[in-house]
């Protein structure tokens, strides 16, 4: 993935703020799952799994996906069972990811309790996908988004 920094051949001691990626990645799986379940579940419970999964994207997006309760779980359970990552991730761009989820689930949230269905079935389904392609492929889209605006932008001035 290009926003992670050079292969460190399992050097358990990250760059300054680095992250391993296969917590985002583990996140992302746990997210598709619930996603999944937004849209196999009947209202009011597909809507309140929605509105959590909304809260879990915006602390994410507020305070870096270091600092959610998918990556005290991936920190605590998960990864004193892997052998140290061969890179490490700069925390930007999975946290710019975390924001375009919550923009899409806010969108499905508030569709959904208009009665716009398929509107809301729509966004959580563009989620789910952004979600299955981190989990399963180890590619963040929302990661991707992050360094090609940045790469225009930096162009532009």
């Amino acid at each position: 993935m290009s926003s992670t920094t050079a292969p460190s051949a399992g050097v358990t001691t990250p760059p300054r703020d680095a992250i391993d990626p296969r917590g985002p990645q583990l996140a992302a799986a746990l997210t598709a799952v619930v996603l999944a379940a937004v849209l196999l579940l009947p209202a009011p419970w597909s809507t309140a799994l929605l509105a959590v999964q909304a809260g879990l994207f915006a602390l994410g997006a507020a305070r870096g996906v270091q600092h959610t309760p998918h990556a005290w779980l991936f920190r605590t359970v998960v990864r004193p069972r892997l052998g140290p990552p061969t890179e490490w991730e700069a925390p930007e761009p999975p946290r710019f990811a975390q924001g375009v989820g919550l923009a899409f689930s806010l969108v499905g949230l508030v569709a959904l309790l208009a009665g716009a269905t398929v509107v809301g079935q729509v966004a959580v389904g563009f989620a789910l996908a952004a979600a299955l392609l981190n989990a399963v492929f180890a590619f963040c889209l929302g990661c991707e988004m992050y360094l090609l605006i940045r790469r225009f932008t930096h162009r532009v001035s």
